[in-house]
């Protein structure tokens, strides 16, 4: 039930503004604080829907296109069995992608505008992507911290509110569990390795650290969605909570292998047991974000060329009983 018994206007810059029901937006919050799923044919408050479209959208996006950076070195991983497990990785998140695609339609929003959004700019993606895995170590490094910056923020998510994303990310949780593993696998093997393997698995994590911490996002002060997401339980943590989280679970393992990481002031606080770090440059996330990053240009290209290559097959599937053919590549 789309917008029911709800007055949806327009403001002075083109903003819908709505005005719910108040009985209605009663019973949804007393569901949610009943610890009940939100399911597609429920009523749901036009700006929970838009959040959720937002955020179920841009984990779409960052599936697909963060199987990129790691399948441009499919034909290069050192040997048949590295080649195998890299292909099955990026098979999976493209998987992913397609989960949480159809998630996001159940909100009303048809995937080919997502797509299209995605392509022309309009719509976001995770800020790791937009970086070059610029040796085999980087890889590693992604498959590792990367996925394990997912698992924390997705493992908290699948317990939110809504029942089609909350399913999409328990099967995701899994998946990526083996990812996680696979790229401590291939870490602990470089770290462990000749001088040179050590070498270029050190420079990959002093590369990658600045934007693992932009993964989870701005701090809390600087947010301007966490207060009503996590009342709503569309996110259950804060960014600043999940970035913690990480630091607990994953710092400790990367000194554990003798791995240095670049912030001399990343310490944890014996009295608040909170870790204590640089803060990251907020512009440079901000950039990126937005378009300016070292790969934006070159990963929304190949996607573009992708949807465009492809588009006969769509076709032809969509037209069995015209005849078609095949564009010359």
């Amino acid at each position: 039930m789309y917008g029911s018994l709800s007055v949806i206007e327009i403001d002075n810059m083109g903003r819908k503004l709505e005005e719910e029901d108040p009985r209605l937006l009663a019973e949804f919050e007393a569901k949610i604080d009943a610890g009940l799923k939100i399911e597609p044919q429920d009523w749901m408050p036009y700006e929970y829907r838009r959040q959720l479209t937002r955020m179920i959208e841009q984990h779409a996006h960052s599936e697909i296109i963060g199987a990129l950076p790691e399948g441009t070195w499919i034909t290069r991983a050192p040997g048949f069995k590295r080649k195998l497990a890299l292909m099955a990785k990026v098979q999976d998140e493209v998987g992913h992608g397609q989960l949480l695609y159809a998630a996001a339609e159940t909100l009303g929003k048809p995937r080919e505008q997502m797509i299209a959004d995605l392509i022309n700019g309009k719509s976001k993606y995770s800020n790791v992507f937009n970086y070059p895995a610029v040796t085999w170590a980087d890889t590693a490094i992604i498959a590792w911290l990367i996925d394990a910056g997912a698992i924390v923020n997705q493992v908290t998510n699948s317990k939110g509110s809504y029942g089609p994303y909350c399913r999409a990310l328990e099967r995701i949780c899994y998946e990526e569990s083996f990812h996680l593993k696979y790229g401590h696998d291939t870490v602990v093997a470089l770290a462990t390795g000749t001088p040179q393997q050590r070498q270029m698995v050190q420079e990959a994590l002093n590369r990658w650290w600045e934007p693992i911490m932009h993964f989870f996002g701005p701090p809390d002060k600087m947010s301007v969605h966490t207060e009503k997401l996590v009342r709503w339980k569309v996110k259950l943590a804060t960014n600043d909570a999940m970035r913690q989280a990480f630091l607990d679970m994953y710092v400790p393992k990367i000194w554990e292998l003798e791995l240095t990481l670049p912030d001399p002031n990343l310490h944890k606080d014996p009295e608040t047991g909170k870790w204590m770090y640089t803060e990251p440059d907020w512009e440079v996330f901000r950039r990126v974000i937005n378009g300016d990053g070292p790969c934006n240009k070159e990963r929304l290209a190949v996607r573009r060329w992708a949807e465009e290559k492809g588009a006969w097959v769509k076709r032809a599937l969509l037209n069995k009983n015209e005849p078609y053919v095949a564009p010359l590549v």
